[in-house]
């Protein structure tokens, strides 16, 4: 963490947590690396500080937007594309664990953003979705890959769930 996390100026108002509960179904998460955040750190100051950057938590369509304008990506297509693969994403939703890094030892692997959103429990699809609200994550690799994780909010496993 860095001292500017740690700053009392900071704001630590509880989003990330209630996000991570299944409390704020209505909005996504963005993580954001430290080279993304802005000189002045406005983005940081809106956000919570995680280990390699912040993650914000901001009501749905704004969210999107935010992505959309940070990243030059549209936040559901790139979220489409990502479920092509399965990786892992840390439970905070900063960082994760590229799953072409085995395959590709020389590249550098750190998630460089992460976007995120929770759906509620569904019994009638059944699955995951009938075991609780479930998270949805999805990570750009900076070696290029792009690639998911779901759990059951409040149930985190290291191994994606897998529906089948």
């Amino acid at each position: 963490m860095t001292d500017d996390a740690a700053d009392a100026d900071t704001p630590d108002d509880g989003k990330l947590a209630e996000f991570l509960a299944g409390e704020r179904l209505d909005d996504v998460a963005i993580f954001l690396t430290h080279e993304f955040l802005d000189e002045q750190g406005r983005i940081a100051n809106m956000g919570e500080a995680v280990e390699d950057g912040v993650v914000l938590v901001v009501p749905g369509d704004d969210g999107r937007k935010a992505f959309a304008s940070g990243t030059g990506m549209d936040p559901m297509q790139f979220a489409k594309e990502a479920m092509a693969r399965d990786g892992v994403i840390y439970p905070d939703l900063g960082g994760g664990e590229c799953p072409d890094a085995a395959e590709k030892p020389g590249d550098e692997h750190r998630a460089e953003f992460v976007f995120a959103f929770g759906e509620e429990r569904n019994a009638e699809v059944g699955g995951l979705y009938a075991e609780g609200d479930v998270m949805h994550a999805y990570a750009h690799c900076s070696c290029g890959t792009d690639y998911s994780h779901k759990w059951v909010m409040g149930e985190y496993a290291e191994e994606p769930a897998v529906e089948g």
